[in-house]
């Protein structure tokens, strides 16, 4: 019998999250990949609400072969650590796969077969009652949602900041932010573009004085120019492998001298 099948978007290969991973861990672009792989599948096998109980991202490096690998994925915000620990999948309901489905799909049906039962138990007064914690819920949600999305733009330029090789001009970088309204899609074409430019070879030359000012870089817009060539890109050479994937196999790092 075939095994289920796990949702990897068509354009994985050329996601700026990829990228960021690939600048992060210094590795291939595709060994990435075949690592995502690996992860996601352990989320739709063990996992039927998007957490790995036990698992912590030591768990998980172990599993992947690949230390560090994990915290990369919390980094680029494919993963996340809740309050014990455990790995968490976030948006785990989007891209679950069949086995992981099946699993929800139950749990699901016996929430709201206890919800019923208990629907139908309680009296009219009961009821108004849980309307109005379901109501007063809703209102604190929407009030934390308001909350969140002013704080959610200081955070991204935050980051934004951090990413960024050239730290002057700060107060003109805010302002220039501000204009752009970005949002978590947005950041991530800056951060790919900025993983690119971070090695190019005209913002590496002469101490990085060529870097422009993250204002001028902002209100420019220059996350859109077409990315350079990275100054340190090596042609990794071509090795068959007889059964799939080695993830414990390093020599990717010969040409890089990382090991």
């Amino acid at each position: 019998m075939a095994g289920d099948w796990i949702k990897m978007r068509v354009d994985l290969q050329t996601h700026p999250k990829v990228f960021r991973m690939v600048s992060a861990l210094r590795a291939d672009r595709l060994r990435v990949i075949g690592g995502l792989h690996v992860a996601w599948s352990i989320f739709d096998t063990h996992s039927a609400d998007g957490v790995l109980h036990g698992y912590t991202t030591d768990a998980m490096d172990a599993v992947i072969g690949w230390p560090g690998f994990t915290q990369a994925m919390v980094d680029v915000e494919w993963a996340d650590i809740d309050e014990a620990g455990s790995l968490v999948m976030p948006r785990f309901d989007e891209h679950n796969g069949a086995s992981a489905k099946r699993r929800a799909n139950d749990s699901e049906r016996k929430r709201e077969s206890r919800k019923a039962n208990s629907v139908r138990n309680s009296s009219a007064g009961d009821a108004d009652k849980t309307r109005t914690r379901e109501e007063k819920r809703r209102e604190d949600k929407e009030q934390d949602q308001k909350i969140s999305s002013s704080g959610d733009d200081a955070e991204l330029f935050a980051r934004f900041w951090k990413l960024y090789p050239r730290k002057v001009g700060k107060a003109n970088a805010e302002k220039a932010w501000e204009k752009l309204k970005v949002d978590a899609d947005l950041f991530d074409r800056m951060a790919a573009a900025l993983a690119a430019w971070a090695v190019s070879a005209d913002w590496t030359k002469d101490g990085g004085q060529f870097i422009p000012h993250p204002a001028t870089w902002l209100n420019g817009k220059r996350w859109d120019d077409e990315l350079p060539q990275a100054g340190n890109v090596h042609q990794f050479p071509p090795r068959r492998q007889g059964n799939g994937p080695d993830f414990d196999d390093t020599s990717w790092a010969d040409d890089l001298g990382v090991l």
